[in-house]
């Protein structure tokens, strides 16, 4: 780290797992700033996740429609779904594109990746366009139920625009796939 931000930094004094569960871990640390004082920082620890956006030859792009509880609504995004423990990103999305969409893709091109959240949450989400598309069938996961709906991409980039799609993972992924489509 060049000393330009030595400033920055906070030296982790303790660490306590307040809450185990099956998608996240909440954390309490006491840290020390860099002026010497101790401060806390609640964190939700996540394995992260991975994102895959669907492209057919006619850049129509193969979205779901799920019910997200903390918001109490149902919402438009691509594929996505969270790493098992030391799982790949990529390998996630893949698995996330046959289960949800029921496509296997010829190439899965690589978008980078995204932070979440980074004041409070750890998940990092890798994401990904899927190009040569051939459907093999759902394989939802017990208790999972989405519609899957084809939208062209360029009809999508407009319901980012309006906020009509309002998950980052999907906005992110859906502006970084049209760019590299040259849309």
């Amino acid at each position: 780290m060049e000393d330009k931000y030595r400033n920055l930094i906070e030296i982790t004094e303790a660490s306590d797992v307040i809450f185990h569960g099956r998608v996240f871990d909440t954390i309490i640390k006491e840290v020390r700033l860099s002026d010497g004082r101790l401060a806390k920082r609640e964190i939700v620890k996540h394995n992260g996740g991975a994102c895959i956006l669907p492209v057919d030859d006619e850049l129509n792009c193969y979205m779901v429609r799920q019910f997200r509880s903390p918001f109490e609504c149902i919402m438009l995004e691509a594929p996505a779904g969270k790493l098992e423990i030391g799982e790949d990103p990529k390998v996630c999305a893949i698995r996330e594109l046959h289960e949800e969409t029921g496509f296997e893709a010829a190439d899965v091109v690589d978008l980078g990746c995204m932070v979440a959240s980074p004041g409070y949450d750890s998940e990092v989400i890798g994401l990904y366009m899927a190009t040569g598309l051939k459907q093999l069938g759902q394989k939802l996961d017990d208790g999972e139920f989405l519609n899957v709906e084809k939208i062209p991409l360029k009809e999508l980039l407009l319901m980012v625009e309006t906020g009509e799609i309002r998950d980052a993972k999907t906005q992110l992924c859906i502006l970084k796939a049209a760019r590299r489509l040259g849309i």
